[in-house]
């Protein structure tokens, strides 16, 4: 199976995830709070969905995409409030715009905007150039980023719930992508690209190791790749993770990981003592 082919079918098989979360709930469990202040369970949805409609369009009609980003504004990034992004951001108003559809309206929404998106993202290559609300991306980096987005907000949806989800193999799609957004991290935060080479060394859920970096890198994050997935996309505050960092470079990474695009999100409290 070739790259594409893997990483479509593991977003299929994480946007099931995300909708097993959702097809139990009654209309009045779609206004639970979730983790991200201010957002309840339909505000995951309906960004979701937006964000797939973008990104299918962004793919079809690239010219289209980048002249609507230039009169909007939104060329930076759009942030990602689910994830600690600033308050009262353009994605804020998206959400705000979306509160007045049904439950009913929002899933169906969201499950069409994903068959669409993923049916469009057949038509590209891995090395194929998107772009989107930050700098352009390649193809397969673009799926990858819709499946870390569909993980990470069915995460806040899960938390809302109570329910802990198993994690799967799916994760190192999150962990891949979080690993090299290292530098972004930084950049996002106006600090200079680390030039000391940072090893990735995680548990998969089989108890398989997955790697990244450097073998000789004498700074190394380990540990649960669930930990690390939840950190690099600001589920959970460092802290409260079972993660290792040997080294100030890794540290100095993680206590700023960024796996999403737009500007610096705010992350999560810590809940441990």
């Amino acid at each position: 199976m070739d790259l594409m082919a893997e990483l479509l079918d593991d977003l299929r098989a994480e946007t099931a995830s995300f909708e097993a979360l959702l097809r139990p709930l009654g209309d009045d469990d779609w206004e639970r709070p979730t983790p991200a202040e201010g957002w309840a369970i339909r505000d995951q949805v309906s960004h979701l969905a937006w964000f797939d409609d973008a990104a299918g369009r962004a793919v079809t009609d690239p010219d289209g995409h980048r002249a609507a980003l230039a009169g909007s504004g939104r060329g930076d990034g759009p942030g990602d409030v689910a994830a600690g992004g600033p308050a009262g951001s353009w994605v804020d108003a998206l959400v705000l715009e979306a509160r007045g559809r049904t439950p009913a309206d929002l899933l169906a929404w969201f499950r069409t905007a994903r068959a669409r998106s993923i049916e469009v993202f057949t038509t590209l290559g891995a090395r194929d150039r998107v772009p989107w609300y930050g700098p352009d991306m390649s193809g397969a980096s673009f799926v990858t980023a819709r499946l870390m987005e569909t993980w990470a907000h069915g995460q806040d949806v899960a938390d809302a719930l109570g329910v802990t989800r198993p994690p799967t193999a799916r994760l190192r799609h999150v962990a891949s992508i979080g690993f090299r957004a290292r530098p972004y991290s930084f950049a996002v935060r106006g600090l200079p690209a680390p030039a000391e080479p940072v090893r990735a060394e995680l548990t998969m859920p089989d108890g398989a190791m997955w790697t990244a970096g450097p073998g000789d890198a004498e700074s190394v994050v380990r540990g649960p790749v669930l930990d690390f997935c939840l950190a690099v996309t600001q589920r959970i505050h460092l802290s409260d993770t079972a993660l290792e960092m040997a080294g100030s470079p890794a540290r100095e990474w993680m206590e700023i990981a960024q796996a999403f695009a737009g500007p610096p999100g705010r992350g999560r409290a810590p809940v441990s003592g």
